[in-house]
């Protein structure tokens, strides 16, 4: 499986922290931005550098800059929980959104929303905090990939097998970064353990 789990003691930590009922949305949120800001390490690790001369107080040198663009794109609404901890790390990044919306009649994905800068060929990471059937972090690649962006990754928070699987099937090509897979999807498509409905608990609509 094109899957990486991005194992680390202050992200397992943090994650247990988030997971328990009483982590309230202001501590949720703090947490969700730390875990995200420590996956960036990762997710960046093989990206392409490229020789930038400056000056040092002392001497001019040839140092190390990343090479071309970075896009970050939260999928709308529990996706903004995880941009400032990404822009932390990468703050020269640019930022798109992407709203989807399920149809109640097809069940289907829709788009309500998709503000992209105009940088196409930038790396794209598509951030989530969980990836539970998949449909829609699927549809969204598909979507931005409809829109010319083809260097895509995806991070969420928590996976679960089904959607990693679906990932996999319907974009092989986009590596997928989690702190955790988790057990299964229950009966409502919600990740076991999990953590509840990440967007309300960001948000506090719970």
């Amino acid at each position: 499986m094109n899957v990486h789990v991005v194992d680390h003691p202050l992200i397992a930590h943090k994650l247990t922290m988030m997971r328990d009922k009483t982590c309230n949305s202001k501590n949720f949120r703090e947490l969700l931005g730390e875990i995200a800001s420590l996956m960036t390490y990762d997710v960046t690790k093989n990206w392409e550098t490229e020789p930038f001369e400056i000056e040092t107080p002392l001497e001019k040198m040839t140092g190390t800059r990343l090479k071309g663009e970075v896009t970050i794109i939260p999928i709308l609404r529990a996706g903004l929980g995880l941009l400032n901890g990404v822009l932390a790390m990468i703050p020269h990044a640019h930022v798109g959104h992407i709203g989807l919306y399920r149809d109640p009649e097809t069940h289907k994905p829709v788009e309500y929303y998709c503000g992209l800068p105009k940088q196409m060929d930038a790396k794209c990471i598509v951030v989530d905090p969980m990836l539970a059937t998949g449909g829609s972090a699927a549809a969204a690649i598909t979507m931005l990939k409809e829109k010319g962006l083809h260097n895509i990754c995806l991070m969420v928070l928590v996976a679960a097998p089904e959607g990693i699987k679906v990932i996999n099937e319907a974009h092989p090509d986009v590596e997928i970064y989690t702190a955790a897979v988790d057990r299964e999807l229950n009966e409502r498509a919600y990740i076991l353990p999990g953590l509840g409905d990440a967007g309300d608990r960001v948000f506090g609509t719970l």
